[in-house]
C-alpha cells in the first residue's frame, strides 16, 4: 500500500506543473494578446485561467486519496481522484463550449484590427509549450495509473489545441482571411467537449460502480482456471480510484477442510496479483452442491 501513495505523489507533480504552465502562460498570452491586438490571444489566455481552476481541482482530489482508511472510509479516500476527474471534464466542457459559440460570433462579425504575426509565433510557441507539458502528465498518469492526471494531461492536450487555433485564425488574418479563425476554433470547441464528455462518461462509470463485461470475463477465466475450484456462483468488480476491487464466491469440494479452503483463496489471490496487478481479492468459499 506504500507504493500507491507514493504514485499518488508523483501525481501531485504533475498537477504543479500543469498550474504554474498555466500561471505563465496565461499572464504571457494577456500581454501578449493586449499589446500585439490579438483577441484570438487574449481568449486563450483567459481560457488558461479557468483551468488553473481545473488542475488545482486534481490536485486537491490527489491530496484527499491519499488520506489512509478510517471508519467512515474503510476501502480508503481513492475514488477522490474519480471525482477531481469529474469536476475537470465539468471546466472542460465549459470552456469548449465557450470556445464554440465564440468561433460562431466571430464568423459573422469581422474585425476591425488585424493582429501582429508575432503574436501568432507566440501562439505557437505557446502550444509546443503545452505540449510538452501534456506528454509528461501523460506519461505520468500512464506510469502511475491515476485518473485525475490523466484528465489533466487530456486538459493539457485540449489547450494546446486552442493555442494552435489561435494562431491559425492570426495567419489568416494576415492574408485576408479571418474565417479561418472561427472554422479552426469551432472544430477545437467541438474536439474539447468530446474529450470533456468521454472524461465525465469514464468517471460516472466508475463512481456508479461500473465495471467492464470483458475485463470481468477475464476475471473469472483466471478464477476457474485455479487448482480446487470446481465453480464459480458470483464474481463482482469495481473500480475505486486506481484499484480494483473483486468479490467472488467460489464452490469447492465439501469434504476439503477449512485450511484447504482458505489455501484455495491464497491461489486465486496470487493469480489475480500476478495475471492482473489486483491487489484487493475478497473470496468467499462454499460447498459444490
Amino acid at each position: 500500500m506504500v507504493d500507491v501513495y507514493e504514485n499518488i505523489k508523483k501525481g501531485e507533480r504533475g498537477a504543479w506543473v500543469s498550474i504554474a504552465a498555466y500561471l505563465l502562460l496565461s499572464a504571457f498570452k494577456l500581454a501578449s494578446g493586449y499589446f500585439y491586438h490579438s483577441d484570438g490571444l487574449l481568449a486563450d489566455g483567459f481560457n488558461n485561467l479557468t483551468d488553473i481552476v481545473a488542475s488545482v481541482a486534481v490536485l486537491i482530489g490527489l491530496r484527499i486519496s491519499q488520506k489512509p482508511p478510517d471508519s467512515d472510509h474503510t476501502y480508503g479516500h481513492f475514488r477522490a481522484e474519480t471525482v477531481a476527474a469529474l469536476v475537470a471534464s465539468f471546466i472542460m466542457a465549459m470552456v469548449g463550449i465557450q470556445v464554440v459559440i465564440q468561433a460562431i460570433e466571430s464568423l459573422f462579425t469581422g474585425k476591425e484590427t488585424i493582429p501582429s504575426l508575432l503574436s501568432a509565433g507566440i501562439a505557437v510557441i505557446c502550444a509546443v509549450s503545452m505540449l510538452a507539458v501534456y506528454a509528461y502528465n501523460l506519461r505520468l498518469a500512464k506510469h502511475i495509473n491515476n485518473q485525475a492526471l490523466m484528465a489533466a494531461a487530456k486538459d493539457n492536450l485540449s489547450d494546446a489545441l486552442v493555442s494552435i487555433a489561435a494562431a491559425v485564425g492570426i495567419v489568416g488574418a494576415q492574408f485576408g482571411l479571418p474565417w479561418l479563425d472561427g472554422v479552426a476554433a469551432v472544430g477545437v470547441g467541438l474536439l474539447i467537449c468530446k474529450t470533456a464528455w468521454d472524461i465525465f462518461r469514464d468517471s460516472t462509470h466508475r463512481l456508479t460502480d461500473g465495471f467492464d463485461e470483458n475485463q470481468l470475463t477475464d476475471l473469472r477465466t483466471t478464477i476457474a482456471r485455479t487448482k480446487g475450484v470446481e465453480g464459480i456462483r458470483d464474481v463482482k468488480a469495481r473500480v475505486h480510484g486506481n484499484h480494483v476491487l473483486v468479490d467472488v464466491v467460489i464452490e469447492v469440494n465439501p469434504e476439503l477442510t477449512v485450511i484447504e479452503g482458505h489455501e484455495i483463496s491464497d491461489k486465486i489471490e496470487e493469480r489475480m496479483k500476478k495475471a492482473h496487478n489486483i491487489m484487493h481479492v475478497h473470496v468467499h468459499v462454499e460447498p459444490k452442491q
